[in-house]
């Protein structure tokens, strides 16, 4: 979380996408991510195809 939390404290003004991976899913967890600034969020062990999909999302914005 504090690594996303940088990234968009010193990009203020930044539309970087910004999609979290994380090896626990734990629940609350997608929460945190996105309000730590994270675009969006995925769990390992990751599928490609799934990574792609949010990939195209987040990118062609």
């Amino acid at each position: 979380y504090e690594t996303t939390q940088k990234i968009r404290r010193e990009h203020k003004n930044s539309t970087l996408p910004i999609i979290a991976v994380t090896a626990k899913a734990m629940k609350g967890d997608r929460q945190k991510c996105i309000e730590a600034g994270a675009s969006d969020y995925i769990t390992k062990p990751l599928k490609i195809d799934q990574l792609l999909s949010l990939m195209r999302v987040w990118f062609y914005k």
